[in-house]
């Protein structure tokens, strides 16, 4: 089985701005579709961010029955684009089951990280700057049926 490597298809980049309220964000959907024999290592780009986005509790993912055989799940994290901090793969979100049937997570799997920037998210100790892709990987076991992953994500740049 070979690794499936895409990059979702965004299709809305809503810019948000409540009335009378002090608060801005945008509203970002992205869809990529996994092939029927993605690897265990397949890497799928949903969106690129800013290391100073806050990335809000809203965000979830949505994913059709991935496998009728074996056990794959999904890791959402992050890459470098300008080596500007290690790459983690599972900084949001770990071991979400796309084995037994279609489903929604979380994209930020601890709640105390809601409203978090990516930059703490991923642990460092100062914004290094640069840019963040948003990413989805498939862990444990490859895909044998394949179908859509979609990302809903909600952020704000202070």
């Amino acid at each position: 089985m070979a690794d499936d490597t895409k990059n979702g298809t965004i299709r809305s980049n809503l810019g948000l701005v409540a009335p009378r309220v002090n608060i801005g964000g945008n509203f970002v959907d992205s869809t990529v579709s996994v092939a029927a024999a993605a690897s265990a290592a397949s890497v799928y780009t949903m969106y690129r961010l800013p290391t100073n986005a806050r990335i809000h509790g809203w965000s979830r993912v949505a994913f059709d029955d991935l496998a009728s055989t074996g056990s794959p799940t999904i890791d959402f994290g992050f890459k470098a684009v300008d080596e500007n901090f290690t790459t983690n793969d599972a900084a949001l979100n770990d071991g979400v089951n796309v084995a037994t049937a279609a489903g929604t997570a979380n994209l930020i799997k601890d709640h105390a990280n809601y409203g978090k920037t990516v930059w703490e998210i991923l642990g460092e100790s100062s914004d290094p700057g640069g840019l963040a892709d948003l990413t989805i990987t498939i862990k444990d076991a490859a895909t044998n049926t394949g179908g859509d992953v979609t990302l809903s994500l909600m952020y704000s740049v202070d």
